[in-house]
């Protein structure tokens, strides 16, 4: 794909949405950035578009870190624990992932999307404990959680936050806005781990990650300002990272049905 000046200001923008998305919700960076890569800048690979997302959302998620760290929304030890396990995972699941065809990868995608958006609605209410610590009762579910979120996200190309905020939550017990916080640790290692994995095959475009990052530097400054506001009001941040998930799901879905049943 040839990379001119409308396609980096489209992914500038694009980016904005997706560090946006990271500041808020601590996931959908990758479930905005494959859509937009594919449909609105038009990389016609699924694959580049998922190694592109990859390394784009890894350097957002860093970066919207930093955001959430002052604010004091980041349990450290829970989410390195969490992203240490994940990194294995995330290694053995992009390698696997290589291998299956680019609309499969997006169908399947968009299908784990609906049900995680599934469960985070059922827990919308489920206020969690603030003064999580990670010791030595949670670390094995910890463990368990993070290589399972890890091996999918690296399948997928993906940071995979929309699998990891649900994870912790359910591992912890912590509350989702530092499950949002936290989550950002493990995005930035398992997107780091897709990335190079995807990298070394080729399938990353440098100059519409570096449009990405730039964008989403911007954006993420007011989704992680707009996290603390939300996260006042039960449950909804939850239903509205519930509902952001539905709606991207059932449009990849729709078209990447088109493509392999035409």
């Amino acid at each position: 794909m040839q990379v001119d000046l409308l396609h980096m200001l489209l992914g500038m923008a694009s980016g904005s949405l997706v560090g946006f998305s990271l500041g808020l919700f601590g996931g959908g960076g990758s479930i905005l950035a494959v859509p937009l890569l594919v449909y609105l800048v038009g990389v016609t690979d699924a694959h580049t578009a998922l190694g592109t997302a990859a390394v784009a959302v890894a350097a957002n998620a860093a970066a919207n870190l930093f955001g959430h760290a002052r604010r004091g929304n980041v349990r450290w030890r829970c989410g390195l624990i969490y992203a240490v396990a994940g990194v294995g995972g995330a290694l053995i699941g992009s390698t696997i992932g290589k291998s299956i065809g680019g609309e499969q990868l997006l169908l399947l995608f968009s299908v784990l999307m609906l049900g995680v958006a599934a469960a985070m609605f059922l827990r919308r209410d489920v206020e969690g404990n603030a003064n999580v610590a990670c010791g030595i009762e949670s670390a094995p579910r910890t463990v368990a959680y993070g290589f399972g979120s890890g091996a999918i996200s690296g399948f997928f190309g993906i940071g995979g936050g929309f699998l990891i905020v649900p994870g912790l939550m359910a591992a912890t017990g912590m509350t989702m806005l530092h499950a949002v916080g936290s989550s950002l640790v493990a995005v930035t290692a398992f997107g780091l781990t897709t990335a190079g994995n995807y990298a070394v095959s080729g399938l990353v475009d440098w100059w519409l990650a570096a449009a990405f990052l730039a964008g989403g530097v911007l954006g993420g400054l007011g989704g992680s300002r707009l996290a603390s506001g939300l996260a006042r009001q039960r449950g909804l941040l939850n239903t509205l990272f519930a509902g952001v998930i539905v709606v991207v799901a059932l449009y990849m879905f729709y078209r990447s049905a088109l493509v392999l049943f035409a």
